[in-house]
């Protein structure tokens, strides 16, 4: 079902939104937790290896101290270390202890002596950063090598025997596994900027289609209306002055137009993409969408359109269309028993427009859908770069709301 409303262009601004959760504060704050929760670890291992014995202030206990208040600096300034400096410092770590070893397997000291437990922890946790944030793999492929065996030779570094032979198997278990995790971490993390990557990439093919349209329909028009003007200049003279007003005020809308969508088309590297050319959908054409949702999902879908939208630009109409689509979509895709879906669109006392897609589904397992794929961080994307904001989150009154905001004109100083 569908419901129109029109108000006159003075249509009240959109109502606020309710609280949204979201998990990238969350994400944010997790690494320096552990950062945190793995330094009092190191602490309190440094307190246990002094009242142990296992480090001192003389011969190889004051070389096991010196190496091991360093990896314990190092695992503190981590967090603002580069991804340059910290492969350097975790590398002379790695050979500073692979050193004191080194000297304790010459002098034959005492098996206990080699088991000192805060210059492997710290150790442990460069391993597992060495990998993550390394610029270049090749560096990774240095660090954290020597890293590793800095942390399995140590116990054995005084004498083959049974119980350091056995702490030394302990510890090549939890360094494989934490370098693997530093590894898969970083993997993880490329094939995300990869995906990032080629989503920004399918939006600006968008907004070439767009142009396309768009540039096209104008020249059209302005070919008909300088035929015309010929055809009638020398019957009707003082027909042909407004003819060649409306052909100036054509032609300008157009290159307004080419310039600011060729500027979101540019990469970083100024290259622009090329593409295949399909219709253009704006406004006009969310009536046929909010059915097609309706006719093939069963569920109620309701549009309501307050203002008019006549004269907003190609790239605002176009956007808002997309985010009603992709908002649709996963809808479809991830709202389950979803009786009634709410689609708005509002011109605001600014002139821009506010659309809002709610519905009243749970995601699959009883939970809300989260939003988090890629089809909302392009939508994003492209909002951003004309000056509006998208947000996603779970509704007031329950199920889930897309809500963007669009300016009035783009941001010329943003897609640029």
């Amino acid at each position: 079902m569908i419901d129109r409303e029109t108000r006159p262009r003075t249509a009240h601004a959109p109502a606020a939104s309710g609280r949204r959760w979201s998990w990238t504060p969350v994400r944010r704050a997790l690494p320096w937790a552990a950062w945190l929760v793995w330094t009092a670890v190191l602490f309190g291992a440094l307190w246990f290896d002094r009242g142990a014995g296992l480090i001192g202030s003389e011969g190889g206990g004051f070389a096991k101290l010196l190496v091991a208040l360093f990896a314990v600096a190092g695992v503190l300034v981590s967090p603002w270390l580069g991804a340059r400096a910290l492969p350097v410092i975790a590398g002379f770590l790695a050979a500073a202890s692979l050193a004191v070893s080194a000297v304790l397997h010459a002098g034959a000291g005492r098996p206990e002596g080699a088991l000192a437990l805060a210059e492997p922890a710290a150790l442990l946790w460069l391993l597992l950063l060495v990998p993550v944030r390394a610029r270049r793999w090749w560096v990774s492929w240095v660090a954290a090598p020597a890293l590793w065996c800095a942390i399995v030779l140590r116990p054995v570094s005084a004498g083959p025997r049974e119980t350091t032979v056995t702490v030394a198997l302990f510890l090549a278990v939890g360094a494989t596994a934490v370098g693997g995790a530093g590894v898969v971490w970083r993997l993880v993390g490329a094939d995300r900027r990869r995906r990032a990557a080629a989503l920004r990439a399918e939006q600006r093919v968008e907004f070439a289609r767009d142009l396309h349209d768009f540039v096209a329909h104008h020249v059209t028009g302005i070919v008909v209306q300088a035929q015309g003007a010929r055809a009638v200049a020398e019957r009707r003279p003082e027909l042909v002055p407004p003819s060649l007003e409306r052909i100036e005020q054509a032609g300008t809308e157009a290159l307004d137009a080419m310039r600011h969508m060729v500027g979101m088309l540019r990469d970083h590297d100024g290259r622009i993409h090329r593409s295949a050319l399909t219709p253009l959908a704006g406004m006009d054409e969310l009536h046929a969408l909010v059915e097609g949702f309706s006719t093939a999902n069963g569920a109620r879908a309701r549009l309501a359109m307050q203002g008019s939208f006549d004269d907003l630009p190609v790239e605002i109409t176009t956007t808002a269309h997309r985010v009603v689509m992709e908002a649709l979509t996963n809808v479809r895709k991830h709202a389950h028993r979803c009786a009634e879906v709410r689609v708005e669109a509002v011109r605001t006392a600014g002139g821009g427009v506010a659309v809002r897609i709610s519905d009243d589904g749970r995601g699959r397992g009883g939970r809300h859908h989260g939003g988090g794929g890629f089809g909302l961080k392009g939508l994003t994307e492209r909002l951003v770069l004309i000056g509006g904001e998208l947000h996603a989150g779970p509704a007031p009154g329950g199920g889930w709301r897309v809500e963007a905001t669009l300016p009035s004109t783009p941001a010329l100083g943003r897609a640029a």
